[in-house]
């Protein structure tokens, strides 16, 4: 099994560790210092938020303006349906964003906001039962 580190550049490395604290997670010391922070999603899966001139060190390409482009989609998932729109609620609470409105298909429930930086975070939950049936 592979692990995976998202890296995302953010302009104010504080408030974006304040921003994700309320949403509930948590970050890895061994993996934080001044220019980038570890935010764990689970033991295999985390995000680098790193601050943008630290970011620049690793690509020869210009930074997506996440406020106005799209880099990525940002999937995110819950234990149930009413735990997503918690998870959005907060987020807004904290300073985010929507982006699209909720999507209920029945057996996958959605919806989704922007970060401080604009990134596109997509929060769903998805009926284990229907998902095992179909």
């Amino acid at each position: 099994m592979r692990k995976i580190f998202v890296n995302l550049a953010v302009r104010d490395l504080n408030r974006s560790i304040e921003f994700f604290s309320k949403l509930g997670f948590e970050f890895n010391p061994k993996f934080t210092d001044d220019n980038a922070v570890c935010m764990i999603v689970n033991p295999d899966a985390c995000v680098m938020l790193l601050a943008e001139p630290f970011f620049k060190g690793f690509t020869k390409r210009e930074i997506c303006n996440a406020a106005t482009y799209t880099e990525g989609l940002f999937a995110i998932t819950c234990a149930e349906h009413a735990e997503v729109d918690e998870f959005v609620k907060k987020a807004i609470t904290a300073g985010g964003t929507h982006a699209m409105d909720p999507i209920d298909h029945g057996f996958m429930y959605g919806w989704s906001f922007y970060d401080l930086d604009g990134h596109h975070w997509e929060v769903f939950w998805m009926n284990p039962v229907q998902m095992a049936v179909q």
